[in-house]
């Protein structure tokens, strides 16, 4: 049975829900939320909105690494035999995974402390660290499903 159409599939969602996601907070409900909604609700907006999103994420990284290494053996057979591309695209993905575990673990949490106990300017503070680190993994996811796309034909 060849797993190639489905590994290739799942990979692709799971890129498709992450970067998509990223896109959508940051190029478009962000700066309607920031133009309309009070400090309060806005803080506590994004801290209900990355409760929903954040999940997804977990599950696409796990899905895009279990489905872009087997890809990388089935199709390569080695690191050795890959293309430049898919190296590059392997880093920034690792990358990509590190800038999110950050997130995740430092801003987001101090964002959603910073809600209960009511200390805006702190949860402003974090909530701007994470606008911007999600502006640079959907620089960095854009780049990738581009490559992904396009990259053996670059050579």
């Amino acid at each position: 049975m060849n797993l190639t159409p489905l590994l290739l599939s799942l990979h692709v969602l799971a890129a498709v829900i992450w970067v998509g996601g990223m896109f959508f907070a940051h190029q478009c409900l962000r700066p309607v939320a920031a133009s309309l909604l009070e400090p309060p609700v806005r803080l506590g907006q994004w801290v209900a909105v990355f409760g929903r999103f954040f999940p997804w994420v977990w599950v696409s990284i796990i899905v895009l690494l279990i489905s872009g290494y087997s890809l990388l053996f089935r199709l390569f057979g080695s690191m050795g035999h890959a293309p430049l591309y898919v190296h590059i695209m392997n880093g920034i993905g690792l990358i990509m995974m590190a800038i999110y575990l950050f997130v995740y673990f430092v801003p987001y949490q101090k964002l959603k402390e910073a809600v209960i106990i009511q200390a805006w300017p702190q949860g402003a503070a974090q909530l701007a660290r994470i606008r911007f680190l999600i502006g640079v993994n959907l620089t960095l996811g854009l780049i990738v499903i581009a490559l992904g796309s396009g990259g053996r034909y670059l050579a």
